[in-house]
Parts: C-alpha cells; structure tokens; sequence
C-alpha cells in the first residue's frame, strides 16, 4: 500500500521537495547549522526515504548542506554555496534578498561579459555573428507590445552566443548563469513593461561590432549595456542597504 504523496511520479516528487528545501535554506528559514532529519522531511511531504536521499545529494552537491552520520542534514554556511549553481540563483532571486542578489549578479555580468563581447570580435565564426545578428533582430522585433516572454528567448540567446563565441570555455560555462539571471528579473518583473528602447539598440550595435572584428567597440558597447542594467535595477529593485 503506497501514500498519496507516494503515487505521484517520483520525478515529480524529488522536484517538489528539491524546491521547498533549497528556497527555504537559501532565504535564511534555515540558518547555518540547522539541522534536518531525514525521517521529518520524509513525513512533512509524505515521501519515500528514498527520494529525500535523492534531494539530500542534490542539495550537498550545491554545498548547501552536508550530511553526518548520526547527526543529520546539516545546513552550511552561505560563503560554501556553490552561487552559480542556476538552481540556487533561481532559488535566492524567489526570495526577499532579491535586490542584493540582482546587483550581485549583474555586477559578475558587467565584469565578465564587456571582455567576452571583446574576445568574440576577434574569434566568431560567421555562423556565430549571423546567429548574433538574428537574436538582436529579435529583440528589436519584440521590444514593444509588453512581449516580455518572446523577448527574453531572444535576449537569453544572445547573451549565449556572446560568451560561446568568445572562445573561452570557463566564460561560455556562464550561460546558463546569465540565463536564470535575466529569467528572473522577468519572472519577479524587475523588468519595465517594455525594454528600454536604449538598450535594444546597444544589444544590435555589439552584434554588428563583433560582425565586423571591432573588439573596443564590442567591448565598450557590452559595458554601457552593463551600466545601464544596474542604473535599472536603482528604480526596479533598490536595495534597501544601499
């Protein structure tokens, strides 16, 4: 005879339970050093022991936990985190660190993807600049008619272009960081009703610099991009220790 909770697709399950944890550890409701007991955690959500092993080993591998012998499930301290996991961004921007974590991120941006545009001037193939050319097209073609949902595609695709064309393999890695990044300012609308129209037109100027082999003016485009995001963030989502 199997639970209620224990009939749904296991899959299902792990996700369900994978979520509540990682958004309650990384908003704090479980402080560093608290401990969870994997008997109490299979009875909460009426699962299996075998699916709470399964989420425990997802959340120790993002070094949000670890487990101890006749201890438990210990919760560890933020600076051990793995942050660039996509899930553990996902999970901090859901919760009410959400501007600190935005600037955070976007400064990693501002940083990172100014040289990436840089280093994909010189290296591009001429697939990879016509794929660039037609995610800004994109974003230009859907930048009006509050059509956040087709623009963020095309705005995620080609920011995954910019790092893979820079031919550095830890800077492409930062995809699907960047993605969960801009999907978030989308899914807790740290976005204006429609983007501004500045920064569509910065994103097809870095399309045609790096089209064209010019790596400063790549580079120096990518940055005002950078600067104009956090200039947004100060009206969308202040934070309020600033």
């Amino acid at each position: 005879m199997t639970t209620a909770g224990q009939d749904l697709p296991s899959q299902g399950l792990h996700s369900q339970v994978l979520d509540t944890l990682g958004l309650a550890i990384t908003a704090g409701d479980y402080p560093r050093g608290s401990v969870l007991r994997t008997d109490e955690i299979a009875q909460r959500f009426d699962v299996s022991r075998t699916v709470v092993r399964e989420v425990v080993r997802v959340l120790e591998s993002m070094h949000l936990v670890e487990s101890r012998r006749r201890v438990g499930v210990t919760v560890r301290a933020i600076e051990e985190w793995n942050v660039y996991d996509p899930r553990v961004i996902r999970w901090r921007l859901a919760g009410s660190d959400r501007p600190r974590q935005l600037r955070s991120l976007t400064v990693l941006r501002s940083a990172v993807e100014p040289v990436a545009a840089g280093l994909a001037a010189r290296n591009a193939t001429p697939e990879q600049c016509a794929e660039l050319t037609e995610c800004a097209l994109g974003m230009v073609a859907t930048s009006r008619g509050q059509r956040l949902g087709e623009y963020l595609q095309h705005d995620i695709a080609f920011h995954r272009v910019i790092l893979n064309a820079s031919g550095n393999e830890m800077f492409a890695r930062l995809g699907d960081v960047v993605a969960e990044i801009l999907t978030g300012r989308t899914a807790h609308q740290v976005m204006f009703d429609d983007p501004d129209p500045a920064a569509v037109t910065l994103h097809v100027q870095v399309a045609e610099a790096v089209r064209e082999g010019d790596a400063v003016r790549a580079e120096e485009v990518t940055r005002e991009i950078a600067v104009g995001a956090l200039a947004e963030l100060d009206v969308l989502a202040p934070d309020p220790a600033r």
